[in-house]
This record gives C-alpha cells, sequence and structure tokens, in this order.
C-alpha cells in the first residue's frame, strides 16, 4: 500500500485533549477503510504565519499513514467537512522518516539547550 503524511491544523480554542482526540477519530476512519496509522506526532499549539477563520494560532497534528488511496481520500473529505479542522495537507512519499519529525527534533534540542545553561 502507499505510504502518507499529513499534517492537519485545528481550532486554537480546543483543548489539548479535544485536538488529540482529533487524531484518533482520523485513525478510526483509516482504519475502517483498509489502511492503518504507522505514527502519529502532537506538535501543540503554534502561531501560524497568516490568519485562517479569524484564527492567529492552531494545534498542529502530523500523521504517517499506510493506507489505500480510497481510505485516505475518505479521511480528507471528513476533514474537510469537520469543524474543527482548518487546514489539511497531504503528500504520498516512497518511506517514512525513521525517528521522530523535525519539528519533535527542533524541541528536543530546545530542552537540551536550557539544561546546559
Amino acid at each position: 500500500m502507499p505510504l502518507y503524511e499529513h499534517v492537519f491544523i485545528s481550532r486554537q480554542d480546543l483543548s489539548s485533549a479535544q485536538a488529540e482526540g482529533l487524531v484518533e477519530h482520523f485513525s478510526t476512519i483509516l482504519s475502517d477503510n483498509g489502511g492503518k496509522l504507522v505514527e502519529s506526532e502532537y506538535w501543540g499549539v503554534k502561531t501560524m504565519a497568516y490568519k485562517i477563520n479569524k484564527n492567529r494560532k492552531g494545534h498542529y497534528a502530523f500523521l504517517k499513514t499506510d493506507a489505500p488511496a480510497t481510505a485516505v481520500q475518505e479521511m480528507e473529505r471528513l476533514m474537510r467537512l469537520h469543524d474543527d479542522v482548518m487546514r489539511v495537507l497531504t503528500i504520498k512519499v516512497d518511506e517514512h522518516a525513521e525517528g521522530p519529525s523535525i519539528q519533535m527534533q527542533k524541541r528536543d534540542e530546545r530542552d537540551s539547550r536550557r539544561e546546559r545553561r
């Protein structure tokens, strides 16, 4: 099956538990349609470069999936219809990178710099 990576932004007024619940919700949609969630990361609340629907910040989540195209299309369709999701980006990749994503690596570097001081 093809490999995909998804990043979606949800509204800033959600709690972090609700934002992580969206990841679980969309992973069940994938599994119901024959796909599987390989890995997911919650990146937290980040400031966006420009306003989207009058929001300056948003909850970012990253998903690595192994799913057929029909399952991905259904998940994207439901993401775009969901009121809490503001933006969705999906790309097809040849293989998933091992370890945490760049966003999570940056967070780890910041934590290690604070410890040295």
